[in-house]
């Protein structure tokens, strides 16, 4: 038996620091079944959200908003920028910040190959690499 055919995705990463008073609100609009999803799953081309909550930084959420091409969600947002200037706006109260991470594509297991990259070149082994875990255990 096979593996399912795994979709290729877009994915935008956002993060937000959210007031204190503000984080069951947040969580109810930006999670997986809240009113962004809703919103975007007008759209065949929206493949869904993930809402994560930093564990070590109270307050810090990143959002995961996968899509099938940057030009879809694009679209979208012409096609829906009445509606989505409005949810934005009505967001902006729970919020002291909010930034883009990075726009990412997603790797299937046959875009990578068998070493996980360039088949020609070994991985890179981070776990030498300082500036790859800084950060890591340290409370903020």
């Amino acid at each position: 038996m096979s593996d399912p055919p795994q979709l290729d995705a877009w994915v935008a990463v956002w993060e937000f620091q959210v007031k204190l008073e503000s984080f069951a609100e947040f969580e109810r609009i930006y999670g997986p079944d809240g009113l962004w999803s809703k919103l975007f799953r007008q759209s065949s081309a929206y493949l869904g959200t993930e809402l994560l909550r930093d564990t070590e930084r109270t307050g810090r959420y990143l959002t995961i908003d996968r899509w099938i091409s940057p030009e879809a969600l694009h679209q979208f947002k012409q096609q829906h920028a009445e509606e989505y200037a409005a949810l934005d706006k009505t967001c902006e109260r729970l919020t002291a910040s909010e930034a883009i991470v990075g726009k990412f594509e997603s790797i299937t297991a046959e875009q990578a190959g068998p070493t996980g990259g360039d088949s020609k070149s070994p991985p890179k082994d981070l776990s030498t690499n300082r500036r790859h875990f800084e950060g890591f255990g340290k409370s903020k």
